[in-house]
């Protein structure tokens, strides 16, 4: 029996480690826009914000041209510019738009969760 609890003792520990772990993980975001437009801009100075209050030191974000890299729109499949992409961690998330409304980033990067109705 003393082995089981053992077990179950390690478990927990295991458990609580990967909780307080959670909250740590590194961000890998792509942020698409199109060129030097004023909506580009602003997506780029409101996610830099919204990363450096909630993710310092935790998050990767790379911009990305479609104008100078066109087929990365296809590839990625791309409908709409500025578009964020969430590649870590899962799940895999976009927002489109130019990350104005802060909740809706947050909740996006699963930052924040869903208000109830």
């Amino acid at each position: 029996m003393k082995k089981k609890k053992t077990k179950v003792k390690r478990s927990k520990e295991n458990f609580d480690q990967t909780l307080s772990e959670m909250g740590k993980d590194k961000y890998i975001l792509r942020l698409y826009i199109t060129g030097a437009t004023i909506r580009s801009a602003l997506a780029i100075t409101n996610l830099k914000k919204i990363c450096e209050e909630y993710l310092e030191g935790r998050y990767e974000l790379e911009v990305i041209d479609l104008y100078k890299k066109p087929r990365l729109a296809k590839d990625e499949q791309i409908i709409a510019a500025p578009t964020l992409i969430k590649k870590l961690p899962l799940p895999f998330r976009r927002i489109i738009g130019d990350m104005s409304n802060k909740e809706k980033v947050l909740m996006g990067l699963d930052l924040r969760k869903v208000k109830e109705l």
